[in-house]
């Protein structure tokens, strides 16, 4: 059974792609205006998405972006810190994307398999991995903390953004807006649905 809708729950619990915010929203500070002074450490930068793809490229595995960095990514432009990187992958490569980034100075500190788990820099920048098993028509599921039932994601949700004018696998902005709903938005949360909404004319739930 296909669940319509994420709720949030605790760490392990649903599809988190709008899980618990960290730090504040937009600010004006200095060149960057999204930048807030106290979210300077342990940030996921465009360069460090990119680096984060190269080394999953090099061992063909498949990834999309989801999170505040996938609405960045469909906007084509920064708008926001983000301390951590959502990555859809598909179920059947997960080893191979585990000692990739391992390899790469990332270790697990969390695991909510087969829902979620996530792997961390020594810096505290976090990758958020969400397995998806993929169907011959190319829709995938994920495992929902609910028993027998999936979120769904249809073949037409995988789309393409662009981050540092580099092209990149991501979510659609439908898609963000259906993992955006059902808990109580904080302010990050408000930002990227207004991205969607500026970028796409899209109706929010938020």
């Amino acid at each position: 059974m296909l669940q319509t809708a994420p709720e949030r729950r605790g760490r392990c619990g649903g599809a988190v792609h709008a899980g618990p915010p960290r730090g504040k929203g937009p600010s004006e500070n200095g060149s960057r205006p999204w930048a807030d002074a106290s979210s300077l450490r342990q940030v996921m930068t465009d360069e460090d998405v990119l680096s984060v793809l190269a080394v999953l490229r090099r061992v063909d595995a498949d990834v999309w972006i989801g999170g505040g960095w996938g609405i960045d990514a469909l906007v084509g432009e920064q708008t926001r810190d983000h301390r951590d990187l959502d990555l859809m992958h598909r179920h059947d490569q997960e080893d191979v994307v585990v000692q990739a980034l391992r390899a790469a100075g990332f270790t697990e500190t969390l695991d909510c398999r087969p829902i979620r788990f996530v792997m961390a820099a020594p810096d505290g920048r976090e990758i958020d991995l969400h397995p998806l098993v993929f169907t011959d028509d190319g829709s995938a599921v994920q495992a929902s903390p609910e028993p027998g039932q999936f979120f769904p994601y249809p073949s037409s949700c995988l789309v393409t953004g662009i981050i540092l004018g580099t092209p990149v696998p991501c979510l659609s902005a439908e898609q963000q807006v259906y993992f955006h709903q059902g808990y109580e938005p904080q302010e990050r949360d408000r930002h990227d649905m207004a991205q969607l909404r500026r970028t796409f004319g899209i109706a929010t739930h938020f």
